[in-house]
């Protein structure tokens, strides 16, 4: 019994180890000429919904970042570069963390392998400007808004993240 408690608390504390970055405290890292760019992902890939999906990485020389996906619909992610020990990954404003590897000029990204392309799609143009030769984005994070609530104990309006 006391094996099975000692290992589901060790198991507790390295889990703990690898550990997730909080999007607010994250410090955002600049990126390496070899990251910044535009990174789309070219034909079908299993891990998105479906092969006419594509998924894109924009990362700006700051360490801004924009993961954007489309298909039906576009879904465009704001997030910061982070090194962490020997690896940079992406963490988005919703504090998903996404590793970020190099390897013979492709990425590995969420499971996905991207290609450096000169431009961004069309889709994922719209949350962007060009400002001497580097991206910005135009994305908010977040948006926070006052919420009215009628229960008595909630004490009047909340704070409440809305989805972006």
């Amino acid at each position: 019994m006391k094996k099975i408690f000692v290992t589901g608390l060790l198991a507790a504390a390295l889990t703990g180890c690898a550990g997730t970055a909080d999007y607010a405290e994250v410090i955002k890292a600049p990126a390496p000429q070899e990251l910044a760019g535009v990174w789309t992902t070219t034909g079908p890939q299993s891990w998105l919904v479906s092969p006419e999906a594509v998924a894109s990485l924009i990362i700006t020389r700051s360490g801004d970042t924009l993961d954007c996906r489309h298909w039906q619909r576009t879904i465009a992610k704001r997030g910061k570069l982070d090194w962490t020990g020997e690896q940079y990954y992406n963490v988005t404003f919703k504090s998903e963390n996404y590793k970020i590897v190099l390897e013979n000029g492709e990425m590995k990204y969420d499971h996905m392998t991207l290609r450096r392309v000169k431009a961004p799609t069309a889709e994922c143009a719209a949350f962007l400007t060009s400002v001497n030769g580097d991206y910005q984005i135009i994305l908010p994070t977040a948006p926070v808004r006052h919420v009215q609530t009628s229960h008595k104990k909630s004490g009047g309006a909340q704070m409440r993240n809305t989805k972006g």
